[in-house]
């Protein structure tokens, strides 16, 4: 029954029709909706409204579902989406740090290209930035459209259909540009495969006083051009997205952390040296990782890496820093499934936290080999990786560092 909600795409026809009074009706009538009463709710509407719009109304209750961990319960339950739409808009908190930084850098007028459902120039009115929203797809530009109307954004928010290469932008302070990385197939990896082109986006940004260009956090860093400020970010721990700046600081290289924001900037700084296991073992941030600045991470922890090619930094101090997490070492072992299984049994270990890098050993699998039967309210959390090229098992646990005096 969860697909009764899906059972046709979301069409011109059918979400034009949410937006009359009866759709509009119906679809506070179906807010909150579970999966397991949809059947029984569609059957009860089918009898005093038109099938295909009880089957809209109830879609878009469970996108707007979808929606909330991205946009907050209470947008969510006011906008409109499309499953694309859901999946591929940036999250709130991520766009409203793109916003203020545009407002902090002296914009009041942004082109966003390929604007989709109209996220990021939703942050960027609410930041009081005028926004021209750009995208060709007529149902994704009316949904822009209604969702700049429902949270009163109409006066700073301008939709337009059409193609982003024929838009002129010459009127706006920066450009925002957003290419879509999936197809029919899925995630498209080659930036040239993006749609429009990175190259494109690459010569608008050019032509540009400021911009932004939103890329996949994969992108080889041998593809950022010389002109581009390159920032990765990530949201609670999880990499979101990559940001290409043109007009800022040329070369400069960015991890940021949110909430905060917590900014690392890149040094130029060597490879760390390999250096033997310490007593403490860190675990940078995704978005350090991704912008190739674990190095600057090692040197402000006085530390160094397990092995050249893992991401794990080990020093013998436990400092604080927000770009990554920190975790004692009590054992280092080969690696033997056996052999970890009886540590466990003998600490009465009931809580088993796996943590890989550089090990082609599947957590699940290994967490459910090594405690079968859990046997105590001990936990532990075991990092399979390298050390100097042998593969290993390293156990420990979380570690709270002394507050005061880390790097921001």
């Amino acid at each position: 029954m969860h697909r009764l909600a899906h059972n046709g795409p979301v069409n011109d026809v059918s979400f034009a029709s949410l937006l009359t009074p009866e759709g509009r009706a119906l679809l506070d009538e179906v807010r909150g909706t579970e999966p397991a009463r949809e059947l029984a709710v569609a059957t009860r509407l089918r009898r005093e409204h038109p099938a295909e719009l009880v089957s809209a109304a109830l879609g878009q209750a469970r996108l707007r579902q979808r929606a909330a961990a991205k946009f907050g319960a209470e947008d969510a339950e006011r906008m409109f989406f499309t499953p694309n739409g859901v999946e591929q808009s940036t999250r709130t908190s991520v766009a409203t740090y793109r916003a203020e930084r545009f407002r902090a850098l002296g914009v009041r007028a942004v082109a966003d290209l390929c604007c989709g459902i109209g996220g990021d120039a939703i942050a960027l009115a609410r930041a009081g930035i005028r926004v021209l929203a750009v995208d060709r797809d007529p149902l994704t530009a009316a949904v822009a459209r209604a969702n700049a109307d429902a949270l009163g954004l109409t006066g700073l928010i301008e939709v337009r259909e059409a193609d982003v290469t024929e838009v002129d932008t010459t009127a706006y302070d920066a450009v925002f540009v957003d290419p879509a990385r999936r197809g029919g197939r899925g995630r498209i990896f080659d930036p040239e495969a993006y749609s429009p082109p990175l190259s494109w986006a690459v010569d608008t940004a050019l032509k540009a006083p400021l911009a932004a260009l939103k890329i996949a956090p994969g992108i080889p860093h041998e593809a950022i051009p010389a002109e581009a400020e390159a920032e990765w970010i990530s949201d609670g721990g999880d990499v979101k997205e990559a940001v290409l700046w043109f007009g800022t600081e040329p070369g400069l290289v960015r991890a940021t952390l949110l909430p905060g924001p917590r900014e690392l900037r890149g040094r130029g700084l060597p490879d760390p040296e390999v250096r033997t296991v310490g007593r403490y073992l860190y675990e940078p941030d995704g978005a350090v990782i991704r912008a190739h600045l674990v190095a600057e991470v090692a040197e402000d922890l006085d530390g160094g890496l397990l092995d050249e090619t893992i991401a794990y930094v080990t020093a013998d101090a436990l400092r604080p820093t927000p770009y990554a997490s920190a975790y004692e070492i009590t054992d280092r072992l080969p690696f033997n499934v056996k052999k970890l299984k009886a540590l466990l049994r003998e600490r009465e270990v009931g809580v088993l936290t796996v943590k890989k890098r550089g090990s082609a050993v599947e957590p699940e699998e290994l967490r459910r080999k090594a405690l079968p039967k859990p046997q105590g309210t001990n936990a532990v959390t075991v990092f399979l990786t390298r050390v100097a090229g042998a593969p290993t098992m390293l156990l420990g646990a979380p570690a709270t560092p002394p507050t005061g005096g880390g790097p921001s």
